[in-house]
């Protein structure tokens, strides 16, 4: 019985196409509703932190009176409250994922 069965899935597997793509070559094609990383349009901004209070992973760090907002891609986890929150509409989810590094990395961005 298993002979006949691993029998029917490797004749399947042969005729149809293959269920992964070929990552490095065929870059994968993001849905319209894909959260991917947060961006900032810093001459929008009032830096009044709402954004880094509703944060829940402490990911986002505002500083009024330096007019500086950073981000830790690391700590993000691009659950979308900071865009859903900032009054000003200046956040918002870029369609793609943060590069992939081997330390931590802190963007920062001056309105100054």
């Amino acid at each position: 019985m298993s002979v006949m069965y691993f029998s029917k899935n490797a004749i399947k597997n042969l005729t149809h196409k293959p269920a992964t793509l070929m990552y490095p070559n065929k870059k994968r094609a993001f849905f319209e509703r894909t959260r991917g990383h947060v961006e900032i349009r810093i001459a929008d901004c009032i830096f009044c932190g709402i954004c880094q209070k509703r944060c829940p992973s402490n990911a986002i760090r505002v500083e009024r009176a330096g007019k500086l907002w950073q981000i830790e891609r690391m700590n993000c986890i691009q659950c979308g409250a900071c865009v859903d929150n900032c009054p000003k509409k200046c956040l918002g989810m870029k369609n793609d994922y943060t590069a992939p590094d081997m330390a931590k990395k802190t963007d920062a961005y001056s309105g100054a």
